[in-house]
């Protein structure tokens, strides 16, 4: 419960400077002022709340108006909850619950979005405000230099050039504009996102070189460079923000750019966690790889979020919902699929399924089988077989994957 002196507003411009100061203390960093004007472009002030104790602003967090593609290729709205953070001294008095609740009653009360996306900064917070786990995943991949493909793995004779970053971003906003609506996932992207996402001042860099750009006639990618001298030779890293690219033959040149770069010797991606480079390359155990959780998604309204992604089969269940934040959510609900529209109606029939919203968010992005949460005891099965169709339904025909952190 939050304590009863707190009090929560939406900020107003004028309260970037002290919003900038909370989030530097919140995640232990040193506030700077040119933070203040990519916070004013990159947050939408009448949708970040502020949350007060007396004239002191001691937490803060906002939401971005957003498209993410879904499981059937439908980019649809998503509330993106982004810049949460807690002043030192004033945790554990509700900041958070406070925050979060304002968030999502809100969201259901405007009728907005159906549903909410984030990254945690902590793996143990959002849980217990019904954010679901591990809805996409990431693949922290690194390879060898010069690593070689297998030989029926084309790449095309088109001409891969690396130019500035003036003339790389006109071409680059087309391009993800183009591909962001075939890939679960993924999200749209505005001026202010770009500036974000792509924050090249020095104090971006983490003692890594400026950003390069690579652009394919189909793609492009985008990397900094991590010095490394050996007395043996050249070893620099390459860090690689993202490759995008609209044929699997782009994609795979751009790989094979990056790899084949010299006085390199290694290449650091965070890429998805079904990326068929691993199937690309002839010997796999040269890359080393570990995964990693990335969005986490909560339902808001489940009779509107439901249906607006595509199912793989066809199925007839009452699913039991629990929701002690959202009580609007909680109950029995016919969930019915066919050929892959979702309808979601309540109902008193008895229930096929037992699950809380955490799980139901989980699987909404199709990169979690339902089976796999009912055998961490997370779902109940009252009729045999539903666990099973159900988890078949949800799955998606390739892993969600969020290639950036809001």
């Amino acid at each position: 419960m939050a304590d009863s002196a707190l009090s929560i507003r939406t900020l107003t411009d004028d309260d970037f400077p002290a919003l900038g100061r909370v989030l530097a203390a919140a995640f232990q960093a040193d506030f700077r002022e040119d933070s203040v004007e990519r916070d004013r472009k990159f947050l939408e002030a009448d949708r970040s709340h502020g949350i007060f104790d007396g004239d002191e602003l001691v937490g803060c967090g906002g939401i971005l108006t957003r498209e993410i593609t879904l499981p059937g290729r439908l980019p649809t709205p998503t509330a993106a909850v982004t810049a949460v953070g807690v002043k030192p001294g004033h945790r554990r008095r509700g900041v958070a619950s406070l925050l979060m609740k304002t968030q999502l009653h809100g969201l259901h009360e405007e009728n907005r979005e159906a549903f909410a996306i984030l990254w945690a900064s902590e793996g143990s917070i959002y849980g217990r405000f019904g954010y679901g786990a591990l809805s996409s995943e990431m693949l922290m991949l690194d390879l060898p230099h010069r690593a070689p493909f297998h030989p029926w793995v084309r790449t095309g004779d088109a001409r891969i050039r690396e130019v500035t970053r003036e003339e790389a971003m006109p071409v680059m906003e087309e391009i993800h504009d183009r591909v962001r609506r075939t890939r679960t996932g993924w999200l749209n992207r505005v001026e202010g996102s770009w500036l974000f996402h792509l924050g090249d001042e020095e104090h971006d860099r983490d003692g890594l070189t400026a950003y390069r750009y690579a652009l394919h006639p189909q793609g492009y990618a985008v990397y900094r460079v991590k010095h490394d001298w050996q007395p043996r030779g050249p070893q620099n890293e390459l860090h690689v923000r993202e490759i995008v690219a609209e044929t699997d033959e782009a994609y795979a040149a751009l790989y094979r750019h990056l790899l084949d770069m010299d006085l390199a010797g290694e290449v650091k991606f965070f890429t998805s966690s079904d990326d068929p480079i691993l199937h690309m390359i002839t010997n796999p155990r040269q890359a080393s790889r570990a995964r990693a959780d990335a969005l986490w998604t909560r339902i808001v309204d489940i009779d509107r979020a439901l249906p607006q992604r595509r199912y793989l089969s066809d199925v007839d269940y009452v699913l039991d919902v629990t929701d002690d934040l959202c009580p609007w959510n909680s109950g029995s609900w016919r969930f019915t699929t066919k050929a892959g529209e979702a309808t979601v109606l309540r109902t008193t029939d008895s229930p096929d399924v037992s699950l809380d919203i955490a799980a139901l968010g989980s699987v909404f992005l199709g990169g979690v089988r339902l089976t796999v949460l009912a055998r961490a005891q997370r779902v109940r099965e009252h009729t045999p077989g539903a666990v099973d169709a159900l988890s078949a339904a949800f799955l998606g025909d390739r892993d969600p994957h969020c290639p950036e952190v809001f």
